[in-house]
């Protein structure tokens, strides 16, 4: 294994994981967007969107055929090329009768591209960095996925809502933003073909290959703890699995409905322009504490930048400011914490992913992360229209008390991640 520090990082990182987090973002939250303006009422989006992360969730049943078959780099590469293909399949979808059966269609087909996606790029990851390079750089990956996110939710949405403005149809708008998605993943595809380094030796092959693909997935569950750990990791993003959801209807619904009656253009700056500095700030210095001290100074003030911020929302909701600065104010803070308080969560899981199928350990774990924010997510959409906005985000700020709980309880390396 080619694990040195000479394969450009700080190159192939960011671009690998923005990749990786443009497509889990179309799927999760644009989509909630673009079904929005597209006359979907909340309780489908949430029920029908929730579903998409699906794929995330049941991923550790295949995750060891990334490491029985072919190389990290061969898989992302292919499933990238999937991607395009199916974000095209949903721009052309849009303007159809049944828009939304054959665009979910499309979804699926790049939910579960996506998901396989993250599994190799992931393992890829753990396979060409050091431990102490895994923890400095887990600000600079969580940063970039997280730019994809604010890609997404900010310079696309701000494209979909230029559109929607100059051709007075939200249908065409929304396929032709779709098919320029296709685009955009295409480039970004022939970025990683020719930047990511080839780290994966013919031993390296063979040694995974020696166990067979019941012991890869059973030698998860065999770890120390492994139910404390499981739950933690189901908890650790309960408040915002809810949050993900409602927050763009939130900003976008009437004032006579609760929400704040931003534009669609509106909330993609909030989110694209202030939202991706703080985020990019909060995930970089967080990489780079953890890796200065380790991840047990640290975890507890992480878990609560990353709720406490929650409850912006709330006031938000209360007092329904009709200024847009209330709006961003909030987004930043939220972002910010976010940032900071993911990066230990990212430590934790390559932490208990240690051993010989790395890969395979981190897909599982992370299965159980979006198992987390699925189900929670599926029911969002009805708390919010049973308990009104006002409510939903009282449920989201008291969501954050089981991670902080078990916290308590699991056991690391408090130096786990700490440069040597």
């Amino acid at each position: 294994m080619q694990n040195n520090t000479t394969n450009k990082p700080w190159i192939w990182v960011p671009m690998l994981y923005l990749t990786e987090g443009l497509p889990y973002v179309m799927i999760m939250t644009v989509s909630v967007i673009m079904y929005k303006n597209l006359g979907v009422d909340n309780a489908d989006i949430g029920l029908y969107t929730s579903f998409l992360y699906l794929p995330w969730v049941i991923k550790p049943f295949w995750s060891p055929l990334v490491d029985l078959f072919a190389t990290k780099r061969k898989w992302f590469l292919a499933m990238q090329f999937l991607l395009v293909l199916a974000f095209l399949g949903v721009g052309l979808a849009l303007p159809t009768n049944s828009f939304f059966i054959l665009s979910l269609a499309c979804f699926w087909i790049a939910a579960f591209a996506s998901a396989t996606n993250d599994i190799a790029s992931d393992g890829f990851y753990l396979i060409a960095l050091k431990e102490d390079q895994q923890a400095f750089f887990v600000g600079l990956r969580t940063t970039f996925y997280r730019i994809a996110f604010l890609t997404g939710q900010g310079l696309i949405v701000i494209i979909a809502g230029f559109l929607e403005q100059k051709f007075g149809d939200n249908t065409q708008a929304w396929s032709l933003t779709m098919v320029s998605v296709a685009g955009l993943m295409l480039l970004l595809t022939l970025g990683n073909l020719f930047n990511t380094p080839k780290v994966e030796s013919a031993i390296d092959y063979q040694k995974a290959k020696t166990l067979s693909f019941l012991e890869v997935f059973v030698s998860f569950f065999r770890k120390k703890e492994i139910g404390l750990a499981l739950a933690f990791i189901l908890t650790y993003r309960l408040g915002e699995s809810q949050l993900l959801k409602m927050a763009s209807p939130f900003l976008l619904d009437d004032q006579s409905l609760g929400g704040l009656a931003l534009t669609t253009s509106e909330v993609g700056w909030i989110y694209g322009t202030f939202g991706i500095v703080a985020l990019s700030v909060g995930g970089i210095v967080g990489g780079i504490v953890i890796s200065k001290d380790g991840l047990g100074k640290w975890m507890m003030p992480m878990i609560l930048a990353l709720n406490v911020p929650n409850l912006f929302y709330y006031l938000l909701a209360n007092l329904q400011p009709e200024s847009i600065w209330f709006a961003g104010a909030v987004v930043v803070i939220e972002q910010l914490g976010y940032g900071f308080g993911f990066a230990a969560f990212m430590v934790y899981l390559i932490y208990i992913a240690e051993g010989l199928s790395k890969t395979s350990h981190y897909a599982i774990a992370t299965g159980f992360m979006a198992l987390g924010m699925m189900l929670p997510g599926m029911i969002s959409g009805f708390i919010q229209e049973a308990l009104g906005y006002e409510g939903f985000f009282i449920i989201v700020v008291l969501a954050a008390l089981p991670a902080i709980l078990l916290s308590r309880f699991i056991t690391y390396p408090k130096d786990y991640g700490k440069k040597q």
